[in-house]
Formats: structure tokens, C-alpha cells, sequence
């Protein structure tokens, strides 16, 4: 999940998991003696250890003081380490001001310590840091615009000062930290754990709260058989106690019973999925063709509250196709405008379609509603029409993020709504 500030901030307009969606359910709890989550993003770590206090997940500048704080008022030891638990912006963007509250106090800088691939993951946000901050505007500025300047200083990237392939130990002693590649949200995720209180920090691989945030709206591909992968080597280690990335503490058998069934769901996808391509389905045919068994998906770590199970059944059909829809309208597509207007042109009755599309609307079908206004509100006439499908348009996308669950989408729309709200129908018009 990448984040900022603003972008949590914007958060508790969406009502999502209470005030915050970004906000772990333990902060401030002591899960044993010199092991507390700090009140960061999430549920960051802080593991007192012989060499010093080892953190997972520095988070951002609104959290970091408040961290330091929470930490200070449990030890003086120094802070010895930090661990990048993955690569997405906001977790770790505040690790200067760690870095200098070790400076003011006589400490040595903290080690920087992630998986290797997560350099590759700072080196292609370094290339694409317009994009990110786009794509960040888009998802989590749910109910209100945050400038995209602004959100931009929430993505302060900081090197790692070392790295790992496939395991780590950070600190032996009488409480070693080790760490384990754990690849599922993010190719460069970590999970924590530590061997004498048999307790495992799952990161990104167990956010806790919601189903497996595979396949959003506006992210790489997150690739669902690895996941569940992942979840089963972390079956393996027969942890008594589970810290997920945002939810709550699991223990004693609902653990190893929590990852392995979110994993058997995973794979449950991906079976159902694999026979419908098989059959020549193509996108739009397998979400309409799918359900989803309570056996697997009703349970309280599976809600389609951030992620959902349509977003993983696109990216495994994304895993095996490539980007055509199969429409060959499609194949080779005139300029988006050119087409609009053309499609217009066919239309001798623009009120009726609005008339159509607000029926629609009013019958309870907002997203054929959708559909139906497309028809004149994708056209860049600034006509009485135009302008009326576009006012439209946004109402619609509004009463469509009441109607869904998961975060991602009810931002989504919001932000459409927004964009629409100024008579704009391209992303560049982002101020």
C-alpha cells in the first residue's frame, strides 16, 4: 500500500475500518517484555535486543515524533537498527528524522536494512516519482483534492545501508531478530521473527484487516500464486503468536489456520480463474461468471475492505494474458476523443440518454447507469449535454463509492468524481 500523510489524513473520509485505514490495531500495545508497537503506519515494531532497539518501519513525519516518544518512554537504549518491512513509500519515509534523533543523543546512525530487490523498487520510483505521486492522488485522496506537490513530500525515499537475498539475522543474542523473504504485495517484502518468543511479524504477506490486496486499480501486478507461497513458508515456522501488518494479534492455532486458509483461497482464484481462460472467457466474462464460497472469503481476515476478490481475479488474467479485451473495436483504437465525438454524432437524442442513464440511476442500477452516460460524457463537447453527462457522471461515481467496500474503490471514484466535477475527463488536469 503506498502512502503519505495527506493520504492517510484523507483516509478517514472514507469511513473505512473506523477513523483511520491506515492505522494498526495494536499500536501502543507491549506484545512481550521489550517487544511494543509503536504508533506508526500500521503495526510498527520496536524489538529490544543486546545490541540496541531494533524498528520495523520508521513510517512517516506525522508518525515519527510521536514513535520516538512512545519508544523513550519504554527505553533509552539506542536505536540500532531499522528494518524496511518493503519498499512502498510512506513506511519508511521518516527514517532522517530517526537518523538525526540518534545524532542529538550521541548514537551511531541506525543500520538500514531490506531485502535487495526493494533497491530496484527505489530506483524505479525515482524514475517514475510524477507517476507515483498521481497514482498516490488518485487512490488515497478520497473525499478531498491533496496537491500533488504536497503529496509528493510524503514519498522521501532513504538508501538502505544493507541488504539480504533469502534471510537475515539482524542481532543474535539473547533475543535474535531474524528476517525471511517474504515476496507477496511487494516483490522486496520481509517478514520478522523472533525464534525465542516463537512470535512472527508477517508485514505486507498478512495485513490482518482485509483480503490480499492483489490486483488494485493502479499497481503492478502482485502475482497470487507467490503469495500464497509465501503464506505457507510462514505456516511452516509454527509461530505462536502472529503480528499482522494492521490487524489484530493472532494466536496459538488461528494462526498457522489463518495463513493457510487465506492461501487455499488464493489458490481456490486461481483454479477458478485458469478453467474459465481455459474455456475462452475473456475478462468481463470471468468477473461476471464468478462467486466466492463463505467457506473461504467470509471470514474476518478475508473482507473485501482494502482489497477484494475481483482485483485478484484481473491480475491473475493478467498474469496470462496480455492486454487486449478480445474486442477488436479495441485492437487498434482511434484517439479517445475522436472516437467519443464520433459515437456522439451517432446520437439524435442526447436528453434521452441522460433521461435513460438517470432512470437507471434511480431504479438502484448506478453502474449501468455508468455505462449508459459514457455514451455522452466521454465526449469532450462542452456543450449544454456535455457538461450535463459529465455532472452526472460524477453523481453517479459518488453513489457508486457508498455501494462498494473495498478503500481502494471508493477513492477511486471519488477522486473520478472530483475530476469530473471540473468538466475534465483527462488525469493530467490533476492539480
Amino acid at each position: 500500500m503506498t502512502e503519505t500523510d495527506d493520504a492517510t489524513r484523507s483516509a478517514n473520509d472514507a469511513g473505512a475500518r473506523g477513523t483511520d485505514i491506515l492505522t494498526g490495531e495494536l499500536s501502543g500495545q507491549q506484545l512481550a517484555d521489550g517487544v511494543y508497537v509503536l504508533p506508526g503506519q500500521g503495526n510498527s515494531l520496536a524489538i529490544e535486543t543486546d545490541a540496541g532497539v531494533v524498528v520495523v518501519d520508521a513510517s512517516g513525519a506525522r508518525h515519527a515524533p510521536h514513535m520516538i516518544a512512545e519508544l523513550r518512554r519504554r527505553t533509552d537504549a539506542p536505536v540500532h537498527a531499522i528494518v524496511y518491512s518493503h519498499g512502498h513509500h510512506g513506511y519508511n519515509a521518516a527514517v532522517d528524522i530517526w537518523q538525526e534523533h540518534n545524532a542529538e543523543r550521541g548514537d551511531p546512525p541506525a543500520r538500514l536494512i531490506g531485502h535487495e530487490r526493494l533497491v530496484h523498487r527505489m530506483a524505479r520510483y525515482r524514475e517514475t516519482a510524477e507517476l507515483q505521486t498521481r497514482m498516490l492522488a488518485i487512490q488515497f485522496s478520497s473525499r478531498r483534492q491533496v496537491p500533488l506537490a504536497i503529496l509528493a513530500k510524503g514519498l522521501a525515499l532513504h538508501d538502505l545501508t544493507e541488504t539480504f537475498s533469502d534471510s537475515m539475522t539482524v542481532v543474535g543474542g539473547r533475543r535474535p531478530v531474524e528476517l525471511l523473504w517474504a515476496p507477496s504485495e511487494t516483490d522486496d517484502a520481509l517478514a520478522v521473527w523472533l525464534p525465542v518468543e516463537h512470535m512472527l511479524f508477517g508485514g505486507a504477506a498478512t495485513p490482518g484487516f482485509t483480503i490480499p490486496n492483489i490486483g488494485t486499480p493502479l499497481r503492478t501486478q502482485r502475482l497470487t500464486i507467490r503469495w500464497a507461497d509465501t503464506l505457507d513458508r510462514l505456516a511452516a515456522l509454527d509461530a505462536a503468536t502472529l503480528i499482522t501488518e494492521f490487524g489484530p494479534l493472532v494466536e496459538g492455532d488461528a494462526v498457522r489456520h489463518q495463513l493457510n486458509e487465506t492461501a487455499r483461497a488464493l489458490r481456490w482464484l486461481r483454479a477458478e480463474v485458469v478453467k474459465r481462460m481455459n474455456a475462452g472467457m475473456n475478462e468481463h466474462e470471468i468477473l461476471a461468471d464468478m462467486s466466492y464460497p463463505d467457506a473461504l472469503f467470509d471470514q474476518a481476515w478475508m473482507r473485501p475492505t482494502y482489497g477484494a476478490p475481483d482485483y485478484i481475479v484481473r491480475d491473475l488474467y493478467r498474469e496470462e494474458n496480455g492486454w487486449w479485451d478480445r474486442n477488436p473495436t479495441t485492437l487498434h483504437p482511434a484517439a479517445p476523443e475522436a472516437a467519443a465525438a464520433a459515437v456522439r454524432s451517432a446520437i439524435t437524442d442526447p436528453a434521452a440518454v441522460i433521461a435513460r442513464a438517470r432512470q437507471l440511476a434511480d431504479a438502484g442500477e448506478t453502474q449501468l447507469a455508468l455505462h449508459v452516460i459514457d455514451v455522452l460524457a466521454l465526449d469532450p463537447t462542452d456543450d449544454q449535454y456535455g457538461t450535463e453527462a459529465r455532472a452526472l457522471k460524477a453523481e453517479l461515481s459518488r453513489t457508486r463509492a457508498s455501494e462498494v467496500e473495498p478503500f481502494v474503490s471508493k477513492s477511486c471514484y471519488h477522486s473520478s468524481a472530483r475530476l469530473l466535477d471540473g468538466n475534465n475527463l483527462s488525469w493530467t488536469a490533476l492539480p
